[in-house]
Formats: C-alpha cells, sequence, structure tokens
C-alpha cells in the first residue's frame, strides 16, 4: 500500500468518526468468560453498569471503571454517598433510586450490566436474580462473599479473599487486570502490615452490633466484620455461626462475655443510641464491654463487601492496640 492510499484511508477514517458512525470499538467487543459465583460465564465488556449499594459502587471506582457506570442505586440504610472517599465519583454518574433493587429500574436504565450480592441486591422473591436478567439479556456480577449459599452454582471464599477475588475478576470483565493486580496487591501489603502488628496473646472477645432490641442481630463468619475482627487481633463471638448477616438471642451474647462491642453505623439510628441501649438494656448492662465502655463505630461501608474494608480493619485494629496500652 503506497502512502497516498494510507493517508485517503486515515481520512476517510476520521471522517466516519467524525460523523459518528458507528467505528467497531475492540474493546468493547472483547469477550471473556469469568465466574460469577461457582458459574463460568461469558462477558461482554459493559457499559452502562447499575451497582447496587456502596461496596459495588465502589469496587468499579477503585478499579477506574467510572466511565463504565451509569448509575448506582442506593437504599437510604447507606451513609451519604458525600462521605465517600469516592465521592467525586458518584458525582459523575447517576442517582437512579433509593429503593432496593428491582428488574424495572434496570430495565429503565437500559443497563447491560448489574452488580450486587446474592440476597444482597438479587432475590428470588422479588424478582431480579442473574438468571431472569440473563433472559433478558443483561450481565450480572455477584460478590463473592455472598456466593456461599447461591443455588446451583456456591462458591466459598473468605470474606476478605471474596473482596480480592471480586476486584481481580472485574478487572477480568473490563479488561483492567493490570489495575486489579497493583490494587489488590496493595490492599493485601496493608492486611499484612496490621497483622503483624496485632496484639499479642489470646483473641479479644468482640461482639458485633447491627441492630435489634428483642434480638440482636449480628455478624456470621461469611462477611467482612468477621475477618477485620480475626485479622486485628480479636475473636467474633459469633464467628462459627456459619451465615453472613443473622438474629442471635441475648442470652448467647451474654454467655460470651464480649470484652469489646462494635456499633455497625448505618440507618436512622445513630450508633449513640445504640450504645444507650446496650448500656441500660437489663440483659447487657453487665457485660464486660460496656462496664467498660468498650465500644467501637464501624462504618456500613466498612462493614460490607468492599474496598472501605481495608480502612474498617486498620480503625479496629488501631483500637484493640489503644487498648493494650
Amino acid at each position: 500500500m503506497n502512502t497516498r492510499t494510507l493517508a485517503v484511508l486515515l481520512a476517510g477514517t476520521l471522517l466516519l468518526t467524525g460523523c459518528g458512525a458507528q467505528v467497531q470499538d475492540t474493546a468493547a467487543a472483547r469477550k471473556v468468560t469469568v465466574k460469577r459465583c461457582g458459574q463460568a460465564v461469558e462477558y461482554t465488556t459493559p457499559q452502562r453498569a447499575v451497582v447496587y449499594e456502596g461496596g459495588s459502587a465502589d469496587k468499579m471506582f477503585a478499579l477506574g471503571l467510572t466511565d463504565h457506570v451509569h448509575g448506582y442505586v442506593m437504599p437510604p440504610a447507606n451513609p451519604p454517598v458525600a462521605e465517600s472517599p469516592w465521592a467525586s465519583e458518584y458525582a459523575k454518574v447517576e442517582f437512579l433510586g433509593d429503593d432496593l433493587l428491582n428488574r424495572e429500574l434496570v430495565v429503565d436504565a437500559k443497563s447491560d450490566f448489574v452488580v450486587a450480592g446474592w440476597r444482597s441486591g438479587f432475590s428470588d422473591q422479588r424478582g431480579i436474580t442473574p438468571e431472569i436478567l440473563d433472559g433478558l439479556k443483561i450481565q450480572s456480577f455477584m460478590h463473592a462473599e455472598s456466593c456461599f449459599n447461591y443455588p446451583g452454582h456456591p462458591e466459598r471464599v473468605t470474606p476478605f479473599e471474596a473482596l480480592y477475588t471480586d476486584l481481580e475478576r472485574l478487572g477480568q470483565i473490563f479488561g483492567v487486570e493490570d489495575r486489579a493486580r497493583t490494587l489488590v496487591a496493595g490492599y493485601r501489603k496493608r492486611v499484612q502490615t496490621v497483622r503483624a502488628d496485632a496484639p499479642k496473646g489470646d483473641p479479644t472477645p468482640v461482639f458485633l452490633y447491627d441492630s435489634g432490641t428483642d434480638k440482636p442481630f449480628t455478624a456470621g463468619s461469611q462477611v467482612p466484620p468477621n475477618d477485620i475482627i480475626r485479622f486485628a487481633g480479636g475473636r467474633n463471638i459469633f464467628g462459627d455461626l456459619d451465615a453472613r448477616w443473622s438474629e442471635v438471642t441475648w442470652e448467647a451474647v451474654v454467655q460470651a462475655k464480649p470484652e469489646v462491642i462494635i456499633i455497625l453505623d448505618y440507618g436512622d439510628k445513630p450508633a449513640q443510641e445504640k450504645i444507650e441501649f446496650l448500656k441500660e438494656f437489663p440483659a447487657t448492662s453487665k457485660l464486660p464491654a460496656v462496664v467498660n465502655d468498650r465500644f467501637h463505630i464501624l462504618d456500613y461501608n466498612e462493614g460490607i463487601s468492599g474496598p472501605r474494608n481495608i480502612d474498617g480493619l486498620e480503625g479496629f485494629a488501631a483500637y484493640l492496640r489503644e487498648l493494650q496500652e
């Protein structure tokens, strides 16, 4: 091909692009097979993602994928996005609603990709599942942390490993594998530093109080606070519970004698109100943690699967170290 012919072809390409012609974008056409829980799924690079809650949005933003996010759904329980480390990224995408994730919203948004957790966004009862979205030709991605009881294709990964897995898989789907590897390596290093500095001796018994008065709602072994507690040098008193978030009994809390209580801060009930309840409630008022006023507040987005888990770990680890001084 001579120089003149090449110049003509290049000029034609530029003209077509300038006129808005649909020039093939090789990145947009890229296909890759990645696991969705335990199921291998073929993905085409998404362009209009809908993300549910802060954890999903944060994973996308941390990977530098804001341009691929159409909008987010943020139920009222979530802290304001203005408090997020990625507040400027939230401002660049559309706020789609403050209710639970639903199929109509996703369809109306003309989304080609939905990020949420199993039974934390996706739900049989509400008629929005990965299988249903497959039938609508809408791709979906589930947090690995939520996959241990996903029907038909379960996957069991410890919570922090699940965070790393999600970032690596999203990196594959969007073709930013190097970025994902660098991000995960940085997070792993921060976690290793915390674990190396954790107090020695018997782990401190810790109770995470989410909510509830008749019965407390707490963290089992399958959610990030379990890893936050153990990596920092504590022991989740319900760490043997093979569940994500679960109702327990006050009797079990009392029997475990927690020396520290983590308050999960979210919704319309401030953390201080939860602390006052525990101080006044007869069943908990004599717990070692309550008597010694040992409460640590964990932000909601530090407790659900997302990059802010690392911040939550570092904050709680610093709190435990202070108790040893």
